[in-house]
C-alpha cells in the first residue's frame, strides 16, 4: 500500500507548512503590533516630541491623535478577525502610514525612514501568511 504512505507524507507535509505559515504569520503580526503600540504610545505620553517631529516633517499636528487611534483601531481590526474587509483596511492603512512616513523622513534626510521599511516588511510578511492561511482554511 505504497499510496497510503504516500498519502500520510503529504498530509504530514501540509500540517508543517501550515504551522510554519502560522509561526511566522504570528511572529510578523507581533512585531507589527509593538511597532504600532509604541509609535500610539509615544503620540499620547510624548506630545510635545511628536508635534515638533510631526511639524519637521510638514504634517500638521492635529493628526497625532487620530493618527494614533486609528494605529489602536487597526491593530484591534487585525486580531480580532471580526471583518475581513475591515482587516484588509487595516493592513492597507498601516501600509500608507509607514510609506508616507517613511517618504517624509527621506525627504526631510533625517535617517528616520528604516523603522517605516522595517514595518513595511513587517506588515506584508503578515498579510502574505495572513492570506496563506486563509487559503488553507
Amino acid at each position: 500500500m505504497p499510496w497510503n504512505k504516500t498519502n500520510t507524507n503529504n498530509n504530514h507535509n501540509t500540517t508543517i507548512m501550515k504551522k510554519r505559515d502560522a509561526i511566522i504569520y504570528y511572529i510578523a503580526t507581533g512585531l507589527i503590533t509593538l511597532l504600532m503600540l509604541f509609535s500610539a504610545s509615544m503620540y499620547f505620553i510624548m506630545h510635545d516630541m511628536v508635534v515638533a517631529t510631526f511639524e519637521f516633517l510638514g504634517y500638521p499636528s492635529y493628526l497625532i491623535y487620530p493618527l494614533a487611534i486609528a494605529k489602536l483601531l487597526g491593530l484591534v481590526a487585525i486580531w480580532t478577525n471580526k471583518s475581513k474587509m475591515l482587516k484588509e483596511w487595516a493592513y492597507a492603512g498601516f501600509v500608507f502610514d509607514l510609506i508616507l512616513g517613511g517618504a517624509a523622513h527621506i525627504a526631510a534626510e533625517d535617517g528616520g525612514f528604516m523603522a517605516a521599511v522595517v514595518g513595511l516588511v513587517l506588515i506584508f510578511t503578515s498579510y502574505i501568511f495572513y492570506r496563506k492561511l486563509e487559503a488553507a482554511k
